[in-house]
């Protein structure tokens, strides 16, 4: 019987490791304030109980926007690293089509989901440094 050679294996075990890391380890790596921004964003969407988000053509409640990108930030945690990431990787078009996500208010006004979430994301920046400025 030949000698059982342990490097192969554990070559093989390290090699697949990454494979084997479950997305929330790699979540983890999310800086935590960078976190709170967009999960900060996907709850202005919430929010905007009188405005449609339409994908693809067809219309969706806030409700429905919020989780359809919270799932989708999910699907896509290793591509996104900042806020930034998160508005130009997953909330401002379709992944399918290609298509800009827009954002239609109560008084018709379209915007695509993109100008908003980069609004916001301006403001919540303006407020934590306005906040850290004063000492909180």
């Amino acid at each position: 019987m030949a000698p059982m050679n342990l490097a192969q294996p554990l070559f093989t075990v390290l090699l697949l490791l990454p494979l084997a890391t479950p997305p929330l380890l790699l979540a983890q790596a999310l800086d935590p304030a960078e976190t709170q921004k967009i999960e900060t964003l996907i709850k202005q969407v919430r929010a905007l109980k009188d405005a449609r988000f339409i994908r693809n053509g067809s219309s969706y409640s806030a409700d429905n926007a919020a989780t359809l990108l919270s799932r989708k930030w999910q699907a896509n945690e290793s591509n996104v690293k900042t806020a930034r990431d998160f508005i130009d990787k997953v909330a401002s078009f379709s992944g399918t089509s290609g298509k800009p996500y827009l954002i239609r208010f109560k008084d018709g006004k379209e915007i695509k989901s993109r100008e908003f979430f980069l609004a916001e994301l301006k403001k919540i920046e303006k407020a934590r440094e306005e906040q850290h400025a004063s000492g909180g």
